[in-house]
């Protein structure tokens, strides 16, 4: 059995192959959050595809971390019949999906929190403010009843997003998090919210519920989080009982370094993988850069990473799993361009506007 389609499990998930569907914003939730037909749609695609985990687009845990137009949402019960009906077809065609639970905090729009938003520290232009002990309280709840209605909804497990700028991120980086009290200064306390939130997961859901966390491996900012800090974050975690770590980098303001590179190149985050492995024990959750089955192979059987991770490329071709599975091995289609992204935002939801070109020519 080659290695990538080795059936393994995180804590008792069953996963069938080591490829995973990175959480990747659609654009196709209704204006509220709630879960569409469409939505449905393209995660019977992934499941029908082979992929062995989906983890769905990031859904916002409070309307005042909502990020995006038409962002799947998770901050009421009223969503969860919607849900629900997403995880049920993707079971129904033998997939396992978990939900990525989010907050913009500071990047939130004004449009959808109704004011300024809030982060670990405020701005000098006064479009953001900073978070007291209470907001920090409330938005760790807002989490922590987040994943209780993803259980409640069939999920397998829950993933903390805790990378690309968004607020828990923010908060373990010194470019945005400028405290002075427990949840400021050193790693450690500016891992705290992201600890409290794992931490109280875990005793909501219970032990044999998967809880995953997607972290930088670093900012790619001046005064960003660094490497060695977030070795000492997947650490904690660790130690917090968290499940699996999906390791990406960058964030909104790191330029051609953030998380959704243009053009085809090397893998982002090998060497910080490499350092990761060397240290952490729990199992790792590669993204970012890789487009070739080979690739994939000698990143598991290198001890680079325990799955790996994809994104745009199963934007373009959804059964690109099967595709290997089944003998070819080409390269992944997908030449990292970006414009798929471009209709999610006019409404008409996320797909490969290059391979529609393509069609038409």
């Amino acid at each position: 059995m080659p290695v990538l389609f080795e059936e393994t499990t995180i804590n008792g998930m069953r996963l069938k192959n080591r490829f995973v569907r990175s959480a990747t914003w659609a654009g196709m939730a209704g204006e509220d959050g709630v879960c569409t037909s469409s939505l449905v749609d393209l995660m019977v695609g992934l499941a029908e595809g082979g992929v062995g985990l989906i983890v769905s687009g990031h859904a916002y845990v409070d309307p005042v971390g909502q990020a995006s137009p038409r962002q799947l949402g998770v901050h009421t019960d009223e969503m969860v019949p919607g849900l629900t009906r997403m995880v049920s077809a993707v079971h129904e065609r033998g997939g396992r999906i978990v939900l990525q639970s989010a907050h913009a905090g500071c990047r939130a729009p004004r449009k959808f929190t109704g004011g300024a938003a809030m982060g670990p520290s405020a701005s000098g232009d006064g479009s953001f403010r900073e978070m007291t002990v209470g907001d920090i309280r409330s938005v760790v709840g807002a989490f922590v009843r987040g994943a209780v209605r993803a259980r409640a909804a069939g999920f397998d497990g829950v993933q903390l997003h805790a990378a690309h700028g968004y607020l828990l991120s923010q908060f373990l980086s010194p470019y945005y998090n400028h405290r002075k009290d427990d949840y400021g200064g050193r790693i450690e306390n500016r891992a705290r919210i992201l600890l409290e939130v794992a931490g109280a997961t875990r005793r909501e859901v219970g032990g044999d519920f998967p809880i995953l966390v997607k972290l930088n491996s670093e900012d790619f900012i001046e005064n960003g989080m660094t490497r060695d800090e977030m070795i000492r974050v997947a650490e904690m975690l660790e130690g917090a009982g968290v499940d699996a770590i999906e390791l990406s980098g960058g964030t909104g303001e790191s330029g051609d370094l953030g998380p959704v590179r243009k053009g085809a190149g090397e893998i982002y985050y090998r060497e910080a993988a490499r350092v990761y492995k060397e240290k952490i024990g729990i199992p790792l959750l590669l993204v970012g850069g890789i487009r070739s089955y080979d690739e994939a192979e000698g990143l598991v059987s290198g001890n680079f990473a325990d799955y790996i991770s994809l994104c745009r490329p199963l934007i373009r071709e959804p059964n690109l799993i099967d595709q290997w599975r089944s003998g070819d091995t080409g390269r992944a289609t997908c030449i990292s361009c970006n414009l798929c992204f471009r209709p999610a935002f006019t409404g008409k939801g996320i797909y490969c506007v290059t391979a529609e070109k393509e069609g038409n020519d």
